[in-house]
C-alpha cells in the first residue's frame, strides 16, 4: 500500500466537540487528494476535559461518554461520533490510526501520602534530596465512570514520578518510594524516563497488565488500522513490543504503527527501531530539522544534503515523513515552523519521492486560523494528486548543486501521461537538464504548479531542459494530464 498519511488535527482546533463529525464531512475531498490514512488526536478524555488536546491522559476508557472533567464529550466529540467517523472512513478506503498516550497520567482524582526522593530537572540522575513523605496527585477512581469497562483503580504503586508536592505546594521531579527510573530510555538530562504528569511504572506488573487490557478492549471497540505511539523516547524501549504483538494477533493483521521519538540523532532512531523488534515505524525528525534549517538559511543551505543524517536515508522503510506537526506549529514547545516560502519546497520532497511515508499537516492543508496561518493552498493540492495518480516508474536524482536539484520519475509505459520531473532553488532562478523517459520522446511538459509558464518539449530520448524561477520549486507534468489535474 502506498501511504499518504493525513496528522487530522492541530493544535488550536476549536474546543467545540465537532472535529469527530467534521472529518466524516472531509472524507470525498481527502480521497480526491489521494489520502488514504489518517492519524487521528488521541480520543481519551483528558484532564482538562474539553479543552484538552489529548495528550494530558485522564481516564483512557473514557472516549467522551462519561461526565468526567466537566464534559461528556472531549475536545472533538463523543464516543458514537468517534467510532461513527472511524467507520465512515474505513468504508471508503481510509485507514485510521490512534493516539495512543502511555507515558503519564494528569488530573487524579485524590492525593495519596508516598516516600518520594527529589532529582534534577536538569539531570534526572542526581539525587537533590533524601527521602521524604509528600502528598501526590496519584489516586485515579474516576467517579464518573463508576467501574464501567473497568473497576481498576490506578495508585502511587503504577507511578514511578510525580512533580508536585501538595502538601509542600512544591514543583519538583520525584522519584515514588525510591523506584529509580528505567534504563532504556533516552539519556537526554540524564534520563528521560519522567517527562510529565504521573509518570507510569513499566517495571510493575499491574500497570502492564491494565494497559493491556485497555489495549484488548480499545482495539475491539474502534477496530483502528494502527497506532501512532507518544513520547517513546520516554518509554522502556521494548515496552510496546509485547503489546503490540497481542494487538496484531486481536486484529487478526498486521498493524501500521508508527512512534514519536523526539530527536535529530539518527543513531538514537536507530537504536529504537532494533530495540522494539523492528515492529514500529519513526517520524523522520531529523529530515524535519534539516528542511526548517534549509527554510531559515537564507540560500545557504546545501540542497544536496538535504537528505544527509536522517531516517530516509539510512532506514527508509521505516521513515515517516513530515513538515511540520502539532508540536512545531508557533507556539508549540517543539516550535521549529518551517518558513512558508519554503513549504511546498518541503513538501515535493517528502510526497515525490518513492521512499519515506509521508504526512501531511493539518495546519498546512486547512490553515490555523487562530495564529492566522494561512493554508498552503492549490500547490499542495497539486502535489498529493501528482503521488497519486503520475508518480510511477523509477526515480533518477539530480542533486548536483547546492541551490538547485532535480529529480525525475520516468513513468510506467502502461500509464502513458505517469511520470514527471522536479526542480527546485532556494536562491536564484536555475534550469535543469534532466531525461524522464524516451517513452515520453516528443511530447510537451508544463509546470502543473504554475510557478513558470515555460512549455518543455522532450527530444527524441525523453531529455528537455526544466526552468525553475528564483526561490521556487517546479514540476513538469505532460500537458495533456496538467489540465485534469487544475480540473479535478
Amino acid at each position: 500500500m502506498k501511504r499518504t498519511l493525513l496528522q487530522a488535527f492541530q493544535w488550536e482546533l476549536e474546543a467545540n466537540s465537532n472535529h469527530w463529525n467534521l472529518l466524516g464531512e472531509q472524507i470525498d475531498y481527502l480521497k480526491k487528494l489521494g489520502i488514504n490514512a489518517l492519524w487521528l488526536p488521541p480520543a481519551a478524555k483528558g484532564s482538562a476535559g474539553v479543552n484538552d488536546v489529548g495528550y494530558g491522559t485522564y481516564d483512557l476508557y473514557d472516549l467522551g461518554e462519561f461526565e468526567q472533567k466537566g464534559t461528556v464529550p472531549t475536545k472533538y466529540g463523543t464516543k458514537e461520533e468517534y467510532l461513527a467517523t472511524i467507520k465512515k472512513l474505513q468504508n471508503n478506503e481510509i485507514e485510521v490510526y490512534a493516539d495512543i498516550v502511555f507515558n503519564h497520567f494528569m488530573g487524579a482524582d485524590e492525593t495519596e501520602k508516598v516516600s518520594a526522593v527529589k532529582y534534577s530537572w536538569d539531570n534526572r540522575n542526581q539525587q537533590i534530596s533524601d527521602e521524604e513523605e509528600i502528598e501526590a496527585w496519584t489516586r485515579f477512581t474516576f467517579p464518573g465512570r463508576k467501574g464501567k469497562y473497568s473497576d481498576y483503580v490506578w495508585t502511587w504503586r503504577n507511578f514511578s514520578g510525580v512533580d508536585y508536592d501538595a502538601h509542600n505546594k512544591d514543583h519538583a521531579i520525584f522519584n515514588i518510594a525510591d523506584k529509580g527510573w528505567v534504563s532504556d530510555v533516552d539519556s537526554e538530562n540524564g534520563n528521560f524516563d519522567y517527562l510529565m504528569g504521573c509518570n507510569l511504572d513499566m517495571t510493575y506488573e499491574e500497570t502492564i497488565e491494565q494497559l493491556d487490557q485497555w489495549g484488548k478492549w480499545f482495539l475491539a471497540e474502534t477496530n483502528v488500522d494502527g497506532f501512532r505511539l507518544d513520547a517513546v523516547k520516554h518509554i522502556q524501549f521494548d515496552f510496546f513490543v509485547d503489546w503490540l504483538l497481542r494487538r496484531r494477533k486481536e486484529k487478526e493483521s498486521p498493524l501500521f504503527v508508527v512512534g514519536e521519538y523526539w530527536t535529530d540523532e539518527l543513531d538514537k532512531l536507530e537504536n529504537y527501531i532494533d530495540s522494539s523488534g523492528n515492529l514500529i515505524y519513526l517520524f523522520d525528525v531529523p529530515l524535519h530539522f534539516n528542511l526548517y534549517r534549509a527554510s531559515r538559511s537564507n540560500g545557504e543551505f546545501d540542497l544536496r544534503e538535504i537528505f544527509t543524517g536522517t531516517l530516509v536515508e539510512s532506514r527508509p522503510d521505516y521513515a515517516v515523513t513530515f513538515v511540520d506537526n502539532h508540536d512545531t506549529q508557533k507556539g508549540q514547545s517543539l516550535e521549529s515552523w518551517v518558513d512558508g516560502w519554503f513549504k511546498v519546497h518541503a513538501y515535493a520532497l517528502i510526497l515525490l519521492r518513492k521512499i519515506g511515508t509521508p504526512t501531511v499537516f493539518w495546519g498546512d492543508l486547512y490553515g490555523i486560523p487562530t495564529q492566522e496561518v494561512g493554508a498552503v493552498g492549490e500547490s499542495l493540492e497539486y502535489l498529493l494528486k501528482i503521488r497519486e495518480h503520475l508518480a510511477y516508474g523509477n526515480e533518477v536524482d539530480y542533486f548536483d548543486d547546492p541551490n538547485c536539484i532535480g529529480w525525475v520519475h520516468t513513468g510506467d509505459f502502461e500509464k502513458e501521461l505517469s511520470g514527471f520531473a522536479v526542480v527546485l532553488t532556494n536562491t536564484d532562478a536555475n534550469q535543469k537538464e534532466m531525461t524522464i523517459s524516451a517513452i515520453h520522446a516528443g511530447k510537451t511538459f508544463v509546470d502543473v504548479l504554475k510557478n513558470n509558464n515555460t512549455k518543455v518539449v522532450l527530444d527524441e530520448n525523453g531529455r528537455g531542459i526544466f526552468p525553475v524561477n528564483g526561490g521556487q520549486v517546479s514540476v513538469y507534468v505532460n500537458e495533456e494530464v496538467a489540465e485534469m489535474i487544475w480540473e479535478q
